[in-house]
């Protein structure tokens, strides 16, 4: 049978890195930002190319925002605004395509 002789492991126990826990939490939120920005950015070349059927600006556009994924996680100012101005640029050829 398993032994219920220990504490819960409910409370945060000031044995526990805090700040080390909060950097964590912070680069997670980060990337995931930065992973969805560029996510919206494959989409957004997949519909150039589906529905305007350019297929090399498409294919510009995914590695140029793998490029932008790249600089946004390597520049904290930057985050997920590198892949964002580059879903701007994709939203804008497509409407004029």
């Amino acid at each position: 049978m398993a032994s219920t002789n220990h504490a819960s492991n409910d409370a945060y126990g000031p044995s526990m890195d805090g700040s080390t826990h909060e950097a964590t939490y912070r680069g997670f939120v980060r990337f995931v930002e930065i992973a969805t920005t560029v996510v919206i950015c494959w989409v957004l070349s997949l519909a150039i190319g589906g529905v305007r059927e350019a297929w090399l600006t498409a294919i510009f556009g995914v590695v140029i925002s793998g490029v932008a994924g790249a600089v946004g996680a390597l520049a904290p100012a930057l985050g997920w605004r590198a892949p964002a101005a580059v879903a701007v640029l994709l939203a804008i050829l497509l409407a004029l395509y």
